[in-house]
């Protein structure tokens, strides 16, 4: 892991449209509620059957709630030899604190401009 990443770092990737693979590592459930626009769901305890999806990635961002559990994943990650040469970041403050920021789009409204600004719980 290379350490944690702002959500305003965050937002600056997914605006400009950066290579990066956003991981949110909840539940499917808590991921089509609300997630960051371009985001994936890998569910924490699916990881490591699904680590080899990661391979080759140049950057790889994970995010969870509160910016925790994020923390173990991105460790996960960095432990694969198919990331080794990844660049593998936390979101700090987790999806709390980049939805209440900046909102996050819903599954079921289809629109991912306009993201509602609430907390992802």
């Amino acid at each position: 892991m290379d350490g944690e990443i702002s959500p305003d770092e965050v937002k600056e990737l997914v605006e400009d449209d950066a290579d990066v693979r956003i991981v949110d590592i909840r539940d499917e459930r808590s991921f089509d509620h609300s997630h960051i626009p371009d985001s994936e769901n890998i569910p924490f305890d699916r990881l490591m059957d699904r680590i080899e999806e990661l391979e080759g990635e140049d950057h790889i961002v994970t995010v969870c709630p509160h910016g925790k559990a994020s923390v173990q994943a991105a460790q996960l990650i960095g432990t694969y030899e198919g990331t080794a040469d990844a660049r593998v970041e936390s979101m700090a403050g987790g999806l709390d604190k980049y939805g209440m920021k900046f909102g996050l789009v819903r599954e079921d409204d289809g629109e991912d401009d306009e993201a509602e600004r609430e907390s992802p719980f």
